[in-house]
Parts: structure tokens; C-alpha cells; sequence
């Protein structure tokens, strides 16, 4: 089997398992651990398969997820954010390219804006007295899926 074959079925796993998290995320408002370390190990033979250069490619693309796993931990220092979302996100940044990492962000933080939308006009129509909680792996799963879509699938290659 070719390398980009290896790497499309990595990229397809990648994908059902941001699916799962994002629907464990609605359901319970939790993502797993498991889900997470799987995302983030799955980066390795990703990495091997399309070619990522040993170095420097590998410890930039590890130092610049690493950054953006600490702005998000710090979000969750202050209650912002749960912690498998910060977790998600540090694991699904491992597999984008470096010039989709600001795209991506983005795109999570649009996504994200209008889920907390829709959860407030949700507890305005059903009051409760529990705190708000988005599940922000939706987000994070439609990010990382369009990163998927913009670098290896958009035919254009509009961004990279």
C-alpha cells in the first residue's frame, strides 16, 4: 500500500473519531480520554505516511501544537473550557499543517461562537438553573474536519 493511501485511511480514522468525540461531547458533555490519546498517537504514522521531514517539520509541528494546547489549558484554568476539549484540541492541531493552524482556529472559534449561541437562546427557551455548558468538541471536530477538506481534498487549495 502507498504512502497516500496510508495516509487518506489515517485521515478517514482521524475523522470518525472527531465524529465520536463530538457526539460523546452533545451527549455528556465529556470527551474521553481514550478518544484523545487516540487522535494524538494516530499523528505519528500520520506523519511517517505523508512525509513530514524528521526534522524540523516533526518538532515544529509538535512545538506549535504544544502552543496552542497551552493557550487553550490556560482557558481551562480559568473554567472557560473543559479539559478533553483543551485535550482535543492539542491532539487534532498535531495533524494540521502548519499554515492551516491560524484557519483552523478560526473556523473553531466561528463554530464555537455560534454553538454558545444556540445553547443561550436553548436555556432562554428552557430555563434551568445549571450553568451553561457548550460542548465545544463540535467546534473542534468541524475545524479539524475542514482542515482535513482545505489540505488534502479542496481540489483549489485556496489556503496552504
Amino acid at each position: 500500500m502507498e504512502n497516500g493511501t496510508i495516509a487518506l485511511g489515517l485521515m478517514a480514522i482521524l475523522g470518525l473519531l472527531m465524529i465520536a468525540a463530538a457526539i460523546s461531547d452533545i451527549r455528556s458533555r465529556t470527551i474521553s480520554n481514550e478518544l484523545n490519546a487516540a487522535m494524538a498517537l494516530l499523528a505519528i504514522p500520520f506523519w511517517i505516511a505523508s512525509g513530514l521531514a524528521l526534522w524540523p517539520d516533526v518538532p515544529l509541528q509538535l512545538g506549535a501544537a504544544f502552543a496552542v494546547f497551552l493557550v487553550f489549558a490556560g482557558l481551562f484554568a480559568i473554567g472557560a473550557m473543559g479539559g478533553g476539549d483543551v485535550k482535543m484540541i492539542g491532539a487534532v492541531m498535531l495533524w494540521i499543517p502548519l499554515p492551516l493552524f491560524m484557519p483552523t482556529l478560526m473556523v473553531m472559534a466561528i463554530g464555537g461562537g455560534i454553538l454558545s449561541a444556540a445553547m443561550l437562546i436553548h436555556m432562554k427557551l428552557r430555563p434551568s438553573d445549571k450553568p451553561v455548558e457548550v460542548p465545544y468538541g463540535v467546534a473542534i471536530a468541524a475545524a479539524g474536519l475542514w482542515a482535513l477538506h482545505q489540505q488534502y481534498l479542496n481540489q483549489f487549495q485556496v489556503i496552504g
